[in-house]
């Protein structure tokens, strides 16, 4: 049976067929489904439908569990859904895996190709040109034609075995073709890499989300490589190019051309783009083209490589501190501040609010690579015109966030669509809502993007005060759906937590022990761990001073809490709006019902610093500028965040900065904080 050209998907019925004809039918099905891999993965030119290989492959998995006997190690089956490792074991490399030198400058590539025609007796030299691809250089070896295992480069000699999640990608097969016909053992060297639309699809989802973008896509493809679970990577949008024989049983090929050919004999991706040349011009004229096309691959290179293609004057020239001599990177210039919007995407914060994000071809802004900049709401988008395609100039807001600036115009180029806000939420289709100039998802706490922010801000040292429930715990809670909303927290097992990446049992016992703490707080930490719209710490405090109980707040209207001190309209709605919403409400009574007793505020104590005003500087050893403003604001002051004329204290800490120049011009008081902890404690 062939499952190669139209294949047949009329299977027959599992318990009509016998041992040795599922084994037979498994043989076929795993030589086409590496056919197809084979067309779809390395060469583009898929011959059959998606639904159809599905059906193939279906039908692989129904033979291999109905005789499990069937199944072997390099079935395509196998590729994913491994047991996760317990760590990545060291391995040694067959053959160094040397670095190349590279260059930005004509002149020294000039040299390189001298320096070659001296040691050849000034004979005409054969270079290959490739391009230099930006990703994750590995070694995988085959033995007897079937996938043993890959490595990282590590440190040249040694790497990091990689092997489950090699086998997650389907550009890399587990048999060589003709494998009968392969070396006994061989080590290849390749480079892994993410398609640049499948980056900008990740990132895309990272954003909506919540969490932290990849800066490029180099970078995601070391980090999903580097997994210890095999499903993390399964999936992903991973491909990988082959280009040098490292080691292998038998001859070597003379020459890199009869490399290329022998990988591509095996079923082995290799670039499209490489040429061949023998001159300076025909090398340059090659870097140009590629620098030019390189906005149009699917994948980032940043330069090309240049080889002697002649292996025996690559033996005779040898290496020089780990970088052979016979081949050279030459680098394209850094694209830097300008660069393309590959996508604008929105990202939905932990208070609900929808901000447009760009996300870039990955650029160089003051030696910082940026992918991606915000947008900051849908009229600086609109006012700026930034849409999907148009080139723009990126700068780093007080050098710390990137955002876009402008668009720089590129005549003849035709523009996408103007970008609008969504009408629904990206990441649970909950309803949009407007106020004022912005954008708010209105599923409150059983957003799941709002969610990872928002268990994060509730765990803080400032809120709830939950240790070890950091950003990558929350994150991984909500992927894991064992946390759907904030109330779930306190229904979590030692076991749930000890099933998160980075946790043993003993963390787990402590991070349990921790929510389980966290039971009864009061009033205004927790309307501040809430995370509500508008409401800080010092607007919690306020609320909780004038409604003294978590049922009061509840109960108030829009107008009510506006006649707090200091409450003004917005703060006001956002306020209201939160506690009037069935979802948060259904949220808090599930909190109750797990244990959760917020406790009223005590009844007001003296306040002999009424009337005062404190400004803090620098590094204060024993509080953090939170825990010393809430000091002093129960105490009956006020804290402000610079120094005027109505500053009664300026309070020093470690390197105070250029507050201390402006309290001395205007005579304010200033203390150490040995000083401050004498009065609040004598207050």
């Amino acid at each position: 049976m062939d499952f190669k050209k139209k294949p047949d998907t009329n299977f027959t019925k599992l318990d009509r067929l016998e041992k040795k004809d599922a084994a037979e039918e498994a043989r076929a099905l795993r030589e086409g489904i590496n056919y197809h891999d084979h067309l779809y993965y390395v060469k583009d030119a898929p011959e059959i439908s998606d639904a159809v290989y599905d059906k193939l492959f279906q039908r692989l998995q129904d033979l291999e569990e109905a005789f499990p006997a069937i199944k072997t190690d390099d079935s395509p089956t196998q590729r994913v859904g491994a047991e996760p490792v317990s760590r990545l074991r060291k391995v040694e490399h067959q053959a160094p895996l040397q670095s190349l030198q590279a260059t930005l400058e004509a002149d020294a590539v000039r040299s390189f190709l001298q320096g070659a025609r001296d040691r050849a007796d000034k004979q005409s030299i054969r270079f290959f040109l490739e391009p230099k691809f930006d990703g994750l250089s590995v070694e995988v070896v085959y033995d007897k034609g079937r996938f043993e295992y890959g490595s990282t480069r590590g440190n040249g000699e040694v790497g990091e075995d990689i092997s489950h999640n090699l086998k997650t990608i389907r550009a890399l097969p587990l048999s060589l073709r003709d494998c009968g016909k392969a070396p006994e053992s061989v080590a290849l060297r390749g480079e892994i890499y993410m398609t640049r639309k499948g980056f900008t699809q990740l990132n895309k989802q990272r954003v909506e989300r919540g969490a932290e973008p990849f800066a490029n896509p180099r970078n995601a493809a070391a980090g999903l490589m580097r997994q210890y679970e095999s499903r993390r990577a399964a999936g992903k949008p991973l491909s990988v190019f082959f280009y040098e024989i490292l080691a292998m049983d038998g001859d070597m090929p003379r020459t890199h051309a009869e490399t290329l050919a022998q990988l591509d004999d095996w079923g082995l991706k290799t670039s499209p783009l490489n040429e061949s040349a023998t001159s300076f011009k025909q090398i340059e004229r090659y870097h140009s083209k590629l620098a030019e096309a390189r906005d149009d691959l699917d994948y980032e290179i940043d330069g090309i490589v240049i080889k002697i293609d002649n292996h025996e004057l690559r033996d005779a020239l040898g290496s020089r501190d780990r970088n052979p001599r016979w081949a050279l990177a030459w680098k394209f210039e850094p694209r830097e501040e300008i660069t393309l919007v590959e996508d604008i995407v929105v990202q939905v914060g932990r208070t609900g609010i929808l901000t447009p994000v760009a996300l870039l071809q990955p650029v160089d802004v003051g030696g910082v690579t940026v992918s991606r900049a915000t947008l900051h709401n849908e009229r600086e988008a609109q006012r700026k015109d930034i849409r999907v395609g148009d080139r723009v100039r990126i700068i780093r807001a007080g050098d710390v966030i990137p955002e876009v600036e402008e668009r720089v115009k590129w005549p003849g180029r035709k523009r996408s669509e103007p970008f609008a806000m969504p009408k629904r939420c990206p990441v649970c289709d909950a309803e949009v809502v407007q106020e004022g100039a912005y954008h708010l998802c209105s599923a409150g706490l059983s957003c799941p993007a709002q969610l990872r922010g928002r268990i994060t801000h509730y765990a803080a040292r400032d809120a709830m005060d939950i240790d070890h429930l950091g950003a990558k715990a929350a994150e991984q809670l909500v992927e894991r759906e064992l946390v759907r909303n904030l109330a779930d927290l306190y229904a979590l097992s030692v076991e749930d937590l000890e099933s998160l990446d980075g946790f043993a049992e003993r963390s787990a016992k402590q991070l349990h022990a921790a929510i389980q703490g966290a039971k009864d707080p009061r009033l205004d930490r927790f309307l501040y761990a809430l995370g509500i719209p508008l409401v800080g710490r010092r607007v919690a405090g306020q609320l909780a001073d004038k409604f003294r109980s978590l049922d009061k707040i509840m109960a108030a209207d829009e107008k009510e809490i506006e006649k707090v001190s200091g409450i003004g309209t917005e703060i006001a709605a956002a306020t209201a709006n939160f506690f009037a919403d069935k979802s948060n409400r259904k949220v808090l009574e599930r909190m109750r019902k797990n244990g959760v007793k917020v406790q009223s505020m005590p009844e007001p104590k003296k306040q002999p610093l009424r009337g005062k005003t404190f400004v803090f500087s620098g590094a204060l050893e024993d509080f953090t500028r939170d825990e010393a403003g809430e000091r002093v604001e129960a105490l009956g002051a006020r804290v402000t965040s610079s120094v005027s004329g109505e500053t009664d204290y300026l309070v020093l800490g470690e390197n105070p900065g250029g507050k201390l120049d402006e309290a001395n011009a205007r005579g304010v008081q200033c203390i150490d904080e040995d000083e401050f902890k004498s009065m609040i404690d004598e207050s």
